[in-house]
């Protein structure tokens, strides 16, 4: 089978087990986020230091493809990302944040190219979560039930990794100092 189709030349794609819409419309764009996400954490993975979130990462990979499949269905017939999806990842936050000096101030998104990919992955999921919210204002739309919800955490998490990451290399928060 040849990985090109032409079906979507006239830039129109079909939804699975739907009709074929505009790939512009507010369901591409939502599950398309989310596909994007997915690469941006194949990106972190890649990072030196990674090994000890792989795991994690490479499980939540695999629930963002469970995510974008029930995006990218109008009328999904069973919920893949569950509220117990949404609490192992608050369990993810409160672990890594446990280890981390709170907060004082805003930080910028740097430090190690470890944290710098965790932060445009989390600024990716930010937009994804942004593209499910416009999604789900859509007359009719349906979306799973946790979906907001699980990107919101996710992109919680990413933050936090991305401090615990800099704070594991021995690299400070770079605080956000107003010209």
């Amino acid at each position: 089978m040849k990985i090109y189709t032409k079906t979507g030349d006239a830039g129109e794609t079909g939804l699975f087990g739907g009709p074929r819409v505009r790939k512009d419309h507010a369901r591409i764009e939502a599950f398309g986020t989310v596909d994007e996400l997915n690469s941006e954490l194949g990106v972190v993975r890649c990072q030196a230091g990674a090994a000890g979130f792989d795991p994690l990462l490479r499980r939540v990979q695999c629930e963002l493809f469970d995510l974008g499949a029930q995006l990218a269905t109008p009328d999904p017939s069973q919920e893949r990302i569950t509220a117990g999806h949404v609490a192992a990842l608050e369990a993810a936050i409160d672990r890594e944040e446990a280890s981390l000096e709170p907060l004082q101030c805003f930080i910028l998104p740097a430090g190690t190219p470890l944290a710098a990919a965790l932060h445009v992955a989390r600024t990716v999921c930010r937009r994804a979560e942004r593209r499910v919210v416009t999604l789900a204002g859509e007359p009719g739309a349906r979306i799973p039930a946790n979906a907001i919800e699980y990107l919101n955490r996710l992109g919680d998490l990413l933050f936090v990794m991305a401090r615990s990451a800099n704070r594991a290399a021995g690299v400070a928060d770079d605080p956000w100092v107003h010209p």
